[in-house]
């Protein structure tokens, strides 16, 4: 089943319940962190960019977890093949951060210390911006970056838990952005040539439980002249009403049922640098992936513990289009993670 979200309403009822569970192509339902019942230290609210390009790449995440903020730099050299992540820890946010409450409006900026940061609305295009004192050894990371030619559609999912009527999963993945402007870091400038670079926003907000496992994909680039790029990912909560697996092609959204990771393994425990495979229910989406770089990071305290592994490499199978129009997709850079968190 792949129940589509039609009408803009609330996100959730007066009980804190949402009002509707399915996939849409754009933000219907109004989110408000006033709406939420559930237990304050729940809430997590987020905006996470990634940037990339064929050699190199820049992620960027701003976070307010309730019981804690994180802001994390991140950049990757696939020619080099190794990445540099720096994070800061705010303890005990419950919503200061103020993280807007749509994707469309709304900046978030922010400055410390050690690093400033702003995610901007500039007229069409979005504008990311950011200085890291002592990101690496001493060494400093700013980058000026502008996000253009948005794509009419984009992958929202709106997802409940079984295991908590008031948890929920609300969320939207923008991708295709084209990408210009610069990376400083390690006495070299990196330029994204809007050709050939592309941005991606994983934008969410939400309820979660205390433990789960998800599996998420994206890639976004060119494909037969024009801009493709998928979203597929399952494990967060209860999927039955629509999965968040869609292809984008020349700027519109064509939604696909469940895609399956085949993460290779050996006496239990997973190979992630070595090929994977993807599998589709609809027979829409067949790939094989070649793992160029693992971006790992693994934390444990106490009670709270994530297991990261956001693996980029190269795409090579076909897609399907809803007209079953096929593309045929060759070295295509993208990346597969699978997270595990208890928090």
């Amino acid at each position: 089943m792949q129940r589509k979200i039609e009408n803009p309403q609330r996100l959730l009822t007066g009980s804190g319940q949402l009002n509707d569970k399915g996939y849409a192509t754009e933000l219907l339902l109004k989110y408000s962190r006033e709406d939420i019942k559930a237990r304050s230290y729940r809430i997590k609210e987020w905006d996470y960019y990634l940037v990339a390009n064929d050699e190199f790449a820049v992620a960027l995440t701003f976070a307010d977890n309730s019981y804690m903020g994180l802001i994390s730099v991140s950049f990757l050299d696939f020619k080099n093949v190794k990445f540099n992540t720096a994070s800061i820890i705010k303890p005990l946010t419950f919503g200061k951060l103020q993280l807007p409450s749509s994707s469309k409006v709304g900046d978030i900026t922010y400055k410390d210390k050690r690093i400033e940061i702003e995610f901007l609305h500039e007229g069409e295009s979005r504008r990311l911006k950011c200085s890291m004192k002592n990101f690496e050894e001493k060494k400093d990371f700013n980058c000026d970056i502008i996000l253009s030619n948005e794509p009419k559609d984009s992958m929202v999912i709106v997802t409940p838990f079984t295991e908590d009527e008031k948890a929920f999963y609300y969320n939207q993945k923008i991708n295709c952005m084209t990408a210009s402007g610069v990376a400083n870091y390690n006495g070299e400038v990196y330029h994204f040539n809007p050709t050939t670079s592309f941005g991606t926003l994983d934008w969410g907000r939400g309820v979660w439980t205390y433990q789960n496992t998800w599996y998420w994909g994206s890639a976004s680039g060119m494909v037969n002249g024009k801009t493709f790029g998928f979203n597929i990912g399952y494990g967060f909560g209860d999927t039955s009403a629509a999965s968040e697996n869609m292809l984008f092609y020349n700027g519109s959204a064509h939604k696909l049922e469940h895609v399956t990771f085949h993460i290779p393994g050996r006496n239990g425990k997973y190979e992630y640098m070595k090929p994977w495979t993807f599998s589709s229910s609809d027979g829409r989406f067949e790939m094989k992936f070649t793992p160029i770089l693992d971006r790992t990071d693994f934390t444990s305290i106490g009670i709270i513990a994530s297991d990261q592994h956001q693996v980029f490499g190269r795409f090579n199978g076909q897609a399907i289009l809803d007209d079953g129009s096929v593309l045929e997709v060759s070295d295509f850079l993208g990346f597969a993670e699978r997270v595990y968190n208890r928090w």
